[in-house]
């Protein structure tokens, strides 16, 4: 079998470092993107940076402001309550679905992937891309395309909640514990009990995000008004 991949475009390029720059916090909530500065910082013309920015727009990770151009998106609780619901009713689907259609490589495979969770669970940048891994290696066994299609749609606008949650100590231990769980439930063959912990999760996300962006809030206010 060849080893050969396709480079990326200058678009997929771009479009994967803003996503990590919008991941880690260089670009935070607020800032406003100049596609000419940042084609100039990552060695690229505006064009590549404009369609990368088109795309996130879709995602709501930025918006164009008329004589301000693209400013990154705040993060907001109703927003993220939303994403959260539509993803709730998909992946209910898609596991019960997939479930039933898991082999045993692809359950081989889930366990890799939870091992290697546990080896990264003080890098939250790599903890959330293995994460996404695991549930999106589970999504595929449904053998929706148009399904999974979607729902990576809607985890891209939701990676930079799921960054902030997983900031905290706390969070990250309670990840670890119910990823272990749900390994439990595939290897019982259980989708209910997978589901069952995955609503807990988005509960707890939900509660303490609220929480996190209210504190962060009232301190901006603070600050402003000092």
């Amino acid at each position: 079998m060849s080893s050969f991949e396709r480079p990326k475009t200058a678009q997929e390029a771009v479009l994967a470092e803003i996503r990590e720059q919008l991941l880690d916090g260089r670009l935070a909530p607020g800032v406003s993107v100049r596609p000419d500065a940042l084609g100039d910082e990552l060695g690229v013309s505006a064009v590549p940076v404009r369609e990368a920015l088109r795309i996130l727009e879709g995602e709501g990770h930025v918006h164009y402001r008329p004589h301000r151009g693209y400013v990154v998106a705040t993060l907001d609780v109703d927003d993220l309550v939303e994403i959260y619901r539509i993803r709730e009713l998909l992946e209910t689907e898609a596991v019960r679905r997939g479930f039933p259609r898991l082999q045993g490589d692809t359950v081989a495979r889930l366990r890799e992937i939870v091992r290697e969770m546990d080896d990264v669970q003080h890098d939250v940048i790599s903890l959330t891309a293995v994460n996404r891994r695991f549930h999106f290696t589970l999504f595929e066994a449904a053998e929706m395309p148009q399904l999974v299609r979607v729902l990576r749609i809607l985890w891209d606008s939701s990676d930079r909640y799921r960054v902030r949650y997983l900031m905290s100590p706390e969070n990250r231990r309670l990840v670890h514990d119910q990823h272990h769980r749900m390994m439990q439930a595939v290897a019982d063959g259980d989708a209910e009990a997978f589901i069952d912990e995955s609503h807990k999760h988005h509960e707890h996300a939900i509660a303490a995000l609220a929480e996190t962006l209210a504190t962060t809030a009232a301190t901006e206010a603070e600050q402003k008004s000092a």
